[in-house]
Formats: C-alpha cells, structure tokens, sequence
C-alpha cells in the first residue's frame, strides 16, 4: 500500500517522477482566474482557514449540500468554526472527488498539515491551520509568491475602471505581475436584467451617453484601448453555444434600441446581436495581438429557489448540451476570412465535445503563432484526473499537445495554486506511461522541455506578460 499523497502521488512509473520534477520546478501562469484584484491590493490578513477555504468556494459548496448539510453552514450566519466542522464532516464521503486530493493539497503545501481531514481530525487542524495563519504569511500577496506565480490575469469587467490594477502596478514591493483580462459578457448578453444596469455603468465609466449601438462599439474600443494600457493580454468570453446569425447595422440599431428600453427580444434577435457584437470585438483583439479565451457549455443558476435566494456563482450551475459545432465553425471562419481571427483558446465544458473543439482546432491554424487556436484545459467540472487526462488525450489524438497552453486556475481562491501541481502530475503521468509503454521514445532533454513549455513556457509565448 502506497503512502496518502506522499511525494510520488499519481505518479506510477520512474519517467514520470523525473519529469515531474522538472515540470514542477516552474513558475505558474495565472492567466485565467477570478482573483479579486481589490483584494491582493489591501492584503488583508485572513481570519481563519474557513474564511481562506470556504467563503466563495461554490466548488466545496455543493460537495456539503450533496451530504444534506443545511445552507446555515455553508453560506449562512454559522459560525467559522461550525461551518470548518461541517466541511470536514464531508471528507469522509469525497473518495474520488478531486476536492479531497485539492483539500490535501493545501493543507500540506500551506500549513505543513499531513493528516486526513476528517471529522476525528477536524478540531486539531483548525487549531494548527490558524496557528499557521496568526504567525503570518497567509496575505494575499503572500500566497501568491509561494506559490510561485509569475503573473496573475484577473476577470474585469469592461466598465470597471481598474482601479485596483493601478494602484498595484504602481506599488513596487509586489512581486509578480497583476494584469487585467477583458470580459465583456455583460455587454453581450443584451437579454439580461443586468444588461440595462451595466450599460449605466458603462455609461458612467465612460463619461459619456451610450445612446445607439455605434455608441457602444465606440465606448468599447476606448476600453480595450484603456485595458492595453493597463497590460492587458487576454480576454473572457462566456458562451453556451457560439452563435453565427449574421446581421446589417441597421438591424443591430434596431436590438439595441429594444434592449436598452428593456423590450423583450426573440432567440434571432439576441443571436444575431451577439454574432455581431463578438465579431466586431474578436476583431478589436486581433488588432492587439490578445489572446481571446472562449468559456463553452455552462448551464448557469438552475436553481432559480436559490438563486433568488443567493444569487449567481453559488453552486448551482452545470453542464449545457447544445450542439456547439456550426455556429462556431461559422463564427471562426467568418473572422479567418476577414484575416482578423485572434488567437482563441476554446474551452468546453461538455467533455462529449471534446473531439469537436479539437478537431476545429485543426480548421483554422496558421503562422500567426503556434497553435494559434488552441483546445483550452479541463475545465470546472473537468478539472479532475479523468477529465484533465480525457482532454489531454483528445488534443494529443487530435492536434499538439507539445504546444499546449496548459493549467488554469479559474479560482476565487487564493490556496487553489496547488491544482497547478495536481495537473502536472497528471501530465506526468499520462507522459510517463507512453514512453514506458514504447509510444515515445525516452529523450530526457525533449521530454524535460515539453512538460517544462506545457506548465510554463507555452502560455508565456502565448499570451504574453
């Protein structure tokens, strides 16, 4: 029986280790995540380990209500201590769920804990975690360089003024870089209830009336402009399908008018001001060189009880099924065919679609830069060790997983750096196995560079810092 997690965790053959050694040895690329900038700019102390581990973890979140625990303890007026209890009254029951290996994870990475989390352990883990914590070095900042990350892109808002972005960049004791990403789902989502709210804020922002639909488009170049300058290099965007209903100006006119009074609008309508509005910005980061990450497949707030009662991010999201294939082929081709498609990152969140991404991978690759379209990580729901080796071996089948970009974060949380190593052990492994088995040839130094461009490099190259 091997050690829990001990230091050969998941990896099963001597290549592996020796390339997860190497592979491990590189700094992180936080290049997707949901970090608040606010927050490792005041680089506030943390309370306890459940303010760190559990507030906004809507990952954890569901694994307690899935075991019957009431909503009071989990995001409810209990306690810290009573809702720290709570979830580890949960690890008995996570044998399989990466949150058991990611709970472990941070607890040795971060508070040198190596016992099981469980209910018989609960009480002198907290004692220990937040001895850790009272003697310092658990700040935002803190945990991001021990982490060893050399850049973190936050998730911004096209109307938020960054603020925070500035004030870190001009604060010359931090250490890594703090760069802001474009997401601008708000803008495209012209049927919400927040679309009306942001367009004020965007307004307000901008110091100016957006009163037409070449207003907006105006509005949003001088912030992509104004995010350039702020080191931006990559942009969000949040899709069920990828929609491709083409349409003139003066039918745009005309939807947004209906959106901006808060007229109901038909599927077409929405579509077609969606297609438009994201080609017209997909081209806008051509022109900069960004890299632009497309978020497929997210059925979101299922729960409309809960989300009333919550509101959005709170646990209660899935996988969608839509069939994603042609509007997106139709939506990419049409921005080749101008020259003007970006480089694109395409995430699904519906492993079913694992093939169709990377197969269209293969559609639109060209000397702009390698693997200029890539087949984004396992993501949210996949980022477990079927999921994360599924998606490798789709794009390994399928395209280069040589010059893939590799791990996100896509985290609230600032003890989440450890899925980094979850995943390069993974990528260790799935490696490992080929050339053990004879599917690769043993070439240390190749092999060496390829987990070391895969967990650092590749992003580097291809983003950008």
């Amino acid at each position: 029986m091997k050690k829990f997690m001990s230091e050969d965790f998941l990896l099963s053959t001597e290549t592996a280790k020796t390339l997860f050694k190497a592979c491990n040895a590189m700094p992180i690329y936080d290049w997707h995540c949901h970090l608040s900038p606010k927050e490792i700019y005041e680089n506030k102390e943390p309370e306890d380990i459940t303010q760190l581990w559990l507030a906004g973890d809507h990952y954890k979140w569901r694994g307690m209500r899935s075991c019957g625990i009431d909503e009071k303890y989990i995001t409810g007026d209990a306690s810290n201590y009573e809702k720290f209890v709570k979830w580890s009254s949960v690890m008995n029951y996570c044998i399989g769920n990466p949150l058991y290996h990611w709970t472990h994870l941070e607890l040795q990475r971060y508070f040198d804990i190596d016992t099981p989390l469980s209910p018989k352990t609960a009480d002198e883990i907290w004692e220990k975690a937040n001895a850790k914590i009272k003697a310092g070095g658990f700040r935002p900042r803190d945990l991001i360089a021990r982490s060893d990350v050399a850049a973190v892109c936050t998730t911004d808002d096209p109307a938020d003024t960054l603020e925070y972005h500035k004030l870190i960049a001009q604060d010359k004791t931090v250490s890594f870089k703090v760069l802001p990403a474009f997401r601008p789902d708000k803008t495209l989502y012209i049927e919400n209830p927040t679309f009306i709210p942001w367009l004020q804020a965007m307004e307000k922002t901008a110091d100016t009336v957006i009163d037409s639909y070449a207003k907006l488009k105006e509005v949003l170049v001088d912030r992509i402009n104004f995010f350039e300058e702020m080191g931006c290099k990559a942009t969000d965007h949040a899709f069920s399908y990828v929609p491709c209903v083409r349409a003139t100006e003066d039918e745009l006119e005309a939807i947004f008018a209906k959106g901006k009074n808060g007229e109901k609008l038909t599927q077409i309508e929405i579509d077609k001001y969606r297609t438009e509005l994201f080609r017209f910005l997909a081209k806008e980061y051509y022109k900069k060189g960004w890299a632009m990450e497309v978020h497929i497949g997210a059925m979101r707030n299922n729960n409309t009880l809960m989300f009333n009662k919550l509101g959005p991010d709170t646990g209660y999201d899935s996988i969608g099924d839509w069939n994603i294939a042609e509007g997106l082929s139709r939506c990419l081709d049409s921005l080749a065919e101008e020259g003007m498609l970006p480089k694109t990152i395409l995430f699904t969140l519906n492993p079913k679609d694992n093939y169709v991404l990377g197969t269209m991978l293969g559609n639109f690759q060209n000397s702009d830069a390698p693997s200029k379209i890539q087949f984004g990580s396992a993501w949210w729901f996949n980022d477990n060790i079927d999921g994360m080796q599924t998606q490798m071996k789709a794009l390994a089948n399928l395209g280069m997983l040589g010059k893939f970009v590799g791990m996100v974060t896509d985290s609230r949380s600032f003890l989440s750096y450890p899925r980094h190593e979850y995943f390069r052990r993974i990528l260790c492994e799935l490696i490992g196995n080929w050339v053990e088995n004879g599917e690769y040839p043993w070439d240390e130094e190749i092999l060496t560079a390829m987990v070391q461009d895969i967990a650092f490099n590749n992003a580097k190259e291809y983003i950008g810092m």
